[in-house]
């Protein structure tokens, strides 16, 4: 008897869905779509083009496992890049960050500098509220619109 069952490959952690949400915004903005969607298993990550409010990132659940399909809505306002550049998240080597998830932060603060074309552009705080996620890492390159941080 062959055993044609696919053993359950295990679920994505945070950290690795964030990277596939981060991979297909590139695409979406290297290549000019409107949107993008990709499965994988029980995956389903769907992007739109346009300010980067709110991604969706649906848990798919087989039919004969259960029938409901589960949503994870991410919420919050993401501050993103106004710029091309290289993102840099403390004022110098050594130093600790600008901020850090779980920092409270006020609208005007400065989250990080990118610089482009040697100029260092100091990057705030749109609103207030509190560091939930930090997507771009110190001496990242970055590009116009690209996540740096979420403000729940």
């Amino acid at each position: 008897m062959e055993n044609n069952h696919k053993p359950h490959s295990p679920e994505p952690t945070l950290s690795e869905t964030a990277d596939a949400v981060r991979k297909l915004a590139a695409v979406l903005e290297d290549h000019q779509l409107s949107q993008i969607e990709v499965s994988l298993g029980k995956l389903n990550i769907r992007l739109k083009a346009g300010k980067i409010s709110e991604a969706v990132v649906v848990n798919r659940v087989d039919a004969k496992d259960e029938p409901a399909v589960e949503e994870i809505a991410e919420t919050g306002h993401v501050v993103t890049a106004p710029m091309i550049g290289t993102f840099y998240a403390s004022p110098s080597p050594g130093e600790p960050p600008f901020v850090s998830v779980g920092d409270s932060v006020e609208t005007g603060q400065v989250i990080g500098i990118i610089e482009a074309m040697k100029i260092m552009n100091e990057i705030a705080a749109d609103r207030s509220g509190t560091i939930s996620e930090v997507f771009a890492a110190n001496a990242q390159p970055v590009e116009y619109g690209s996540p740096l941080i979420r403000i729940n």
